[in-house]
């Protein structure tokens, strides 16, 4: 998660071109990008987003313990239109208290499981909770020693339900000195680390989700003052012996988008789409962007 950001950056941001996408082993092409506008308050910050089946429902929550929902309004060819808010609840700690922003409150992951509970992470005090209901308590998931290593801002950003409904998160930075991302999983009552993910330096993990067909879509970010946020997608098949067939799906280019933070992966009726939110930082100079690619199987993506 990035606090603040240069406005000298902020500024070239809105003055350069945005680069194509990079090449893949599927066709991932740019359908569009809503710039999504509220004057309430505490609009911002987005750092989650989970969709419904069909891609018009949808949960999003900020990194200061904000959740909202409502409807993606939908144009005749399925393009996001507009926000239809429905709804906003201030996220409570296991003793029913409002979670004050900062450590405790720095909610970052979300994933919906096939109950309907909602299960979010949260960076700073790293820890998983579920949440039945919005508006009340959380139930707290007991966390292993390790969580407590992860380095302050550094912690888990991205959060991941399988079929089977085991909970799957990971730190925002890969370990060195390989530079791989322990994966963590919550399914029984009881956490293991059984699988990595290979990472790179240069890239901090920031959402997950399990796609429609069974995958594992990791969306990363990266930041440098003279370049600004670049993201890129991965995805994986996720088997018992763990992560396998690793296939890059885009990675921006310089300026092309903000800050984006969550991913949902879902299937439009023909193809699977991805939905991806930006973080704004409550900086004015910044944007809350839903942006969404299709991807297409078999075909090589142009540049």
């Amino acid at each position: 998660m990035l606090r603040a950001c240069l406005a000298s950056f902020l500024l070239a941001a809105l003055i350069f071109g945005a680069p194509s996408m990079g090449a893949a082993q599927v066709s991932a092409s740019h359908i569009g990008t809503y710039v999504w506008r509220d004057a309430h308050p505490d609009h911002g910050g987005y750092s989650g987003i989970e969709l419904s089946d069909d891609g018009r429902r949808f949960h999003a929550i900020t990194d200061r313990a904000r959740i909202v929902w409502g409807t993606l309004e939908r144009d005749n060819v399925g393009n996001i239109s507009g926000v239809a808010l429905e709804g906003r609840a201030w996220l409570r700690d296991s003793q029913g208290a409002h979670l004050p922003p900062g450590r405790l409150g720095d909610s970052e992951g979300i994933a919906i499981d096939a109950n309907g509970v909602i299960w979010i992470s949260f960076e700073g005090l790293n820890r998983i909770a579920a949440y039945p209901d919005v508006d009340g308590p959380a139930i707290r998931v007991p966390s292993p020693p390790e969580f407590e290593r992860f380095p302050t801002n550094e912690g888990l950003e991205a959060l991941a339900i399988t079929g089977d409904g085991a909970i799957l998160t990971l730190p925002e930075y890969a370990t060195p000195p390989h530079y791989d991302f322990p994966v963590w999983r919550f399914q029984n009552g009881a956490w293991d680390q059984p699988f990595t993910i290979p990472g790179a330096e240069r890239w901090q993990a920031v959402g997950a989700d399990i796609g429609p067909d069974g995958r594992f879509y990791l969306l990363e970010r990266d930041f440098h003052w003279m370049r600004g946020f670049q993201s890129r997608v991965r995805r994986f098949d996720l088997g018992d012996d763990g992560f396998s067939n690793e296939q890059l799906l885009l990675e921006s280019g310089a300026f092309q988008y903000d800050n984006l933070e969550g991913i949902s992966v879902w299937h439009d009726g023909l193809d699977l789409r991805i939905t991806m939110i930006s973080d704004d930082n409550f900086i004015p100079l910044q944007r809350t962007e839903i942006v969404e690619y299709r991807l297409r199987e078999g075909q090589a993506a142009a540049r």
